[in-house]
């Protein structure tokens, strides 16, 4: 959608440029994920040091010389700390946090002030299920909500913003999900699927711009006249993009690519846009069953 629109306000001609961009943003989510990966990483490190330089202390109290090492030792971000092909692909992606260490250190203060922090350190004892339920209510109430993290995610990528939402509920179901004896890959997921969902964001981009005519084509007469703003722009790249899923990819069920962009019309376009979107795109499926143009295939497709 935000490739279609960029496009189309540059008045460019330049398809194969828009496309590596696309690209180019699509990779940069996994270093987005990669990234609040490694700030765990970070927290973990910060703790560490903070405790070291604690029982250092010339007048350190017994608490210091002694300290409780379970947050630091936590397995699960013990299994971060000590993942070795992390830290490669940290290396060979060049993310660091090591210009950014006032954001560790901010989100660090934030997790020692939290209850979820204390109740945990005051344990006795604690088995892997509790070891796990404080890395989740950490990252979920304390490490995402985490405002200083936003403007710095805001500032460092142009697309990090709205992948955000996306990658932290990939990490927190990751997270609800890992078991203790999780392979050593637990938290190198591929960012696609395979080959077909590696190609298929390029392949709507493409299709969409290239058909841009016979799709207007479909929308007239089906729509009231909408304003020249960007707002009616959205709706009016979205009902594109969905025709085109429409005619141009038949493996993709109609009710899917109708929910998917209602969902994204609620998202970024006005409060009525999903509305107006669902009634133009349920006139035109019902246009192409008349007509058998649909030309769809495969199975749960309608």
């Amino acid at each position: 959608m935000q490739s279609v629109y960029a496009f189309i306000q540059s008045k460019n001609t330049d398809l194969g440029k828009e496309e590596k961009f696309l690209s180019s943003s699509m990779e940069n989510m996994y270093n987005l994920y990669l990234t609040l990966v490694s700030l765990l990483v970070e927290v973990q490190k910060t703790a560490e040091e903070q405790l070291t330089l604690s029982q250092k202390k010339y007048l350190a109290t017994n608490e210091e010389k002694n300290p409780k090492r379970k947050f630091i030792d936590n397995p699960i971000l013990q299994q971060l700390v000590n993942d070795t092909v992390l830290a490669e692909k940290l290396e060979n992606r060049h993310i660091s946090w090591e210009l950014d260490e006032e954001y560790v250190k901010i989100i660090y203060r934030a997790i020692l002030e939290s209850d979820l922090y204390k109740e945990y350190m005051a344990k006795e004892a604690t088995d892997f299920k509790d070891d796990k339920k404080l890395i989740l209510d950490l990252y979920q109430k304390v490490i995402a909500p985490n405002e200083k993290l936003y403007e710095y995610i805001e500032d460092k990528k142009l697309t990090w913003v709205d992948d955000l939402p996306l990658v932290n509920t990939l990490l927190v179901k990751m997270i609800k999900k890992l078991k203790k004896d999780a392979p050593e890959d637990y938290f190198h997921p591929s960012l696609f699927k395979d080959q077909d969902d590696k190609i298929f964001a390029s392949e709507l981009f493409k299709k969409t711009i290239l058909n841009d005519e016979r799709i207007q084509q479909e929308i007239e007469g089906k729509t009231p006249n909408w304003d020249t703003d960007r707002i009616a722009e959205l709706d009016a790249i979205l009902l594109k993009m969905a025709i085109c899923e429409f005619l141009k990819f038949p493996s993709i069920p109609v009710k899917v690519t109708i929910n998917e962009y209602l969902e994204i019309a609620k998202e970024y376009s006005t409060p009525k846009s999903s509305i107006f979107i669902n009634g133009i795109l349920d006139k035109l499926v019902k246009e192409y069953e008349a007509n058998n143009t649909l030309n769809k295939s495969g199975r749960g497709l309608m």
